[in-house]
């Protein structure tokens, strides 16, 4: 932890909530109209704040926060910029890859500079033309003191402004399975890497994505983050809490929705009355109220396994599910509260819902969340136990 005590923790996250609503918030318009997240003036100021370092531990660099301490202040990112949500939650992930599976010389060589936004990396798993995993079809062959390294990668998150790649490649025959997986870090120098910036976004303007092909790079041993083979156990472990953090995510715009909604309907006044007197807005109000604090609930259990370095797959799956349920739930809901209004640009509803349709695709669609859970449920698992 890096704080002392809980009133440090929670100075800091006063402190965070007030920078992101009269620093960043203001820019958020502009960042929609441009489709640019303004980095060199942001940058210097989330350095300043510790965001790039806030899950390093301590003696790296970092903040050290844990998963409880974490988790709200994506959410609080989540309520104010869903793209600078996102630009941080890769970036911290891809580190938290490093500070788990790491050798010691790899985290004093890369978390420093990653702590203060100087560096970062990137998570390179997704394929265009097969699924992740052991579909994976980037392969790196031994040659010498290197890796020579084919293939390609899409929607990548920031990489239009990373300089490391932690790229999912078959190291070994495929025949071999999950043991020939690798993880590889690449540097954006190295001859034969290209970089091809994809199409805006939906929502989340400004967060940059890219498309990634490989001819041949040499890449050097030493480079296999951990030992080689332990590529898919590092990439889907990172997707277990990566999966919680997306669910924060989807909690902060939520809320933030529901806040706006309330606010909304105290203040419009239809037929004589505010709508906030209409039995029919009161319900909506009440069911976005409920899918939050279930959400929340999870959240706090969730927090607390992969602190303690529980086994939570099932549960990370279950509260991804339940995240992005509720996240387009409330955001439909909150156009109804808002009516024509929610369309228009003006309010803050139509960026909100837009947003809140990437986190129906990270780290797994509904579909790929179901199939974690009925499968660990068939293997024997339940995500609750009481102490009878």
């Amino acid at each position: 932890m890096g704080f002392k005590t809980d009133e440090k923790y929670l100075a800091y996250k006063r402190s965070i909530s007030d920078f992101l609503w009269k620093e960043v918030g203001p820019m958020v318009p502009q960042m929609e109209e441009t489709n640019h997240i303004p980095k060199d003036v942001l940058f210097p100021k989330f350095r300043e704040k510790g965001l790039f370092g806030l899950i390093i531990p301590g003696e790296y660099g970092g903040l050290g926060l844990n998963t409880e301490q974490y988790l709200p202040i994506l959410a609080e990112l989540s309520k104010v910029s869903g793209a600078v949500r996102a630009l941080i939650h890769v970036h911290l992930t891809s580190a938290r890859a490093i500070v788990i599976y790491g050798r010691e010389e790899q985290k004093k060589e890369m978390l420093p500079m990653m702590a203060t936004g100087e560096s970062s990396l990137a998570f390179c798993m997704t394929e265009a033309n097969s699924g992740s995993g052991l579909d994976c079809k980037t392969t790196a062959v031994k040659q010498g003191d290197n890796y020579i390294l084919n293939g390609e990668k899409h929607l990548i998150t920031n990489a239009d402004f990373t300089e490391l790649f932690m790229v999912a490649c078959f190291t070994g025959p495929k025949e071999l399975g999950r043991g020939a997986m690798s993880a590889l870090i690449v540097d954006k120098e190295t001859p034969g890497f290209t970089i091809e910036p994809m199409s805006h976004l939906l929502g989340c303007k400004g967060l940059g994505h890219g498309i990634l092909t490989f001819k041949d790079c040499v890449v050097p041993l030493r480079n296999v983050v951990g030992e080689e083979g332990q590529g898919l156990d590092i990439f889907l472990g990172e997707l277990e809490a990566s999966r919680v953090f997306v669910a924060a995510s989807s909690l902060g715009t939520a809320e933030r929705a529901l806040e706006e909604s309330i606010e909304y309907a105290k203040n419009r006044v239809t037929f004589g009355k505010p709508l906030i007197q209409r039995e029919s807005i009161r319900a909506l109000l009440a069911d976005m109220a409920m899918d939050i604090y279930g959400l929340r609930l999870m959240l706090e259990d969730v927090a607390k396994k992969i602190d303690e370095e529980k086994p939570c797959s099932l549960e990370a799956s279950i509260t991804k599910t339940h995240a992005l349920e509720t996240v387009c739930r409330v955001t439909d809901k909150a156009m109804e509260v808002f009516g024509g209004r929610s369309y228009l640009q003006s309010y803050p509803i139509e960026r909100l819902l837009r947003d809140a349709r990437l986190n129906v695709l990270e780290e797994g669609t509904p579909t790929i969340q179901r199939l974690v859970t009925a499968r660990a449920l068939l293997s024997g698992e339940l995500p609750y136990s009481f102490p009878w």
